[in-house]
């Protein structure tokens, strides 16, 4: 049914705790409310912590069924009192929130966020941007001619590391899976794709780079941590933004071999930070600031992947959102993974 009538919606539901997302999820009809903001989505973002959530790893106190997915972006369509000081009906917003993998989402106003058109370039600023821009303005302390490694540079939030490393002068290095993602890469700026499936990372960087790097975007874990680690400069930063390779095991961690590491950070004064997005929010809006003018400017590229090239095609509707998450968990993705919504033919959207 079309809540847009006033009646029901089809969001997925974490029916059950999994780390495979199509396993935990399923779409379920759900009365919607319009006491509030109420926005119609055009596209939804997908993320590696989608399954974490499914998976109930960020807050274990929540019990399925529990609603899924972090990000999108759509038309105002409905407002209560206090929304209306601030929206309009047909105003275009982007949104982040639990919840947002339907087609109708009720939203807080501090999780929104006005964007000039409902385009999924902007989608791409809401987590993958933001988490780039926060993480190296607070952690990563960038100064002009440093080496930065991006791991996963090819991806949703790893092709805004490396533009805004680049905006500070430094130098970027780059890991991804193949040549069509190391060319991408250079079109953006980056100074050293490496495609670790024809170079090896570790001779690469002990070769061209043996003072070591000074900053580590790192989002992927494993071995890849621990090379990043040995990488590091004197007084180098590595920053921890995710480790994707760990997210589909039961525990959600690869094991890594910790016991030399004081060792390694004391003998080069070097740090490893973590950064969770949340713990930033009290900065989120002047950074959506900043990355929107960006954007509209032409200083920073979203890189979409629709899913065209994917065996059953464009990632369209939300039966899609399963098929789109495992995608990206299969490494095949260049830039942030979008699914956009179906809506019916006399809709504006």
């Amino acid at each position: 049914m079309r809540c847009g009538d006033g009646l029901t919606c089809r969001p997925p539901r974490c029916l059950l705790l999994s780390p495979r997302h199509s396993a935990a999820a399923a779409a379920r009809d759900f009365p919607q409310d319009f006491s509030c903001r109420n926005q119609k989505s055009k596209f939804v973002g997908i993320n590696a912590s989608d399954i974490n959530y499914s998976a109930g790893r960020y807050d274990p106190s929540v019990k399925p069924p529990f609603a899924a997915g972090f990000e999108g972006i759509g038309e105002v369509v409905a407002l209560g009192l206090s929304a209306s000081a601030t929206y309009a009906v047909g105003q275009s917003v982007a949104y982040m929130g639990d919840g947002a993998f339907a087609e109708y989402v009720v939203m807080p106003d501090r999780n929104a966020l006005p964007v000039p058109s409902i385009e999924p370039k902007y989608l791409a600023l809401l987590l993958s941007g933001a988490t780039a821009y926060l993480s190296l303005k607070n952690l990563g302390s960038l100064t002009e001619g440093e080496n930065v490694l991006v791991t996963a540079a090819a991806g949703g939030t790893g092709q805004f590391a490396v533009q805004l490393a680049k905006r500070a002068k430094c130098h970027v290095i780059g890991t991804c899976s193949s040549e069509e993602k190391a060319g991408f890469l250079k079109s953006i700026g980056c100074d050293r794709p490496i495609n670790y499936k024809t170079e090896d990372v570790s001779a690469v960087l002990r070769k061209e780079y043996p003072g070591g790097v000074d900053v580590v975007y790192e989002s992927v874990g494993g071995s890849l941590f621990e090379m990043a680690v040995n990488c590091l400069a004197n007084k180098g930063r590595l920053i921890i933004i995710g480790f994707i390779s760990g997210y589909q095991s039961a525990s959600g961690l690869k094991p890594i071999r910790a016991e030399a590491l004081p060792a390694k950070l004391l003998l080069k004064s070097a740090s490893i930070r973590g950064f969770f997005l949340p713990h930033y929010y009290s900065e989120y809006a002047s950074a959506m600031k900043d990355l929107l003018e960006m954007c509209e400017n032409g200083d920073v590229s979203c890189e979409l992947d629709t899913g065209e090239l994917s065996p059953e095609g464009r990632f369209l509707g939300l039966d899609s959102v399963f098929r789109a998450v495992d995608y990206m968990y299969s490494g095949r993705n260049l830039g942030k993974v979008v699914v956009e919504l179906c809506h019916p033919v006399s809709s504006k959207l």
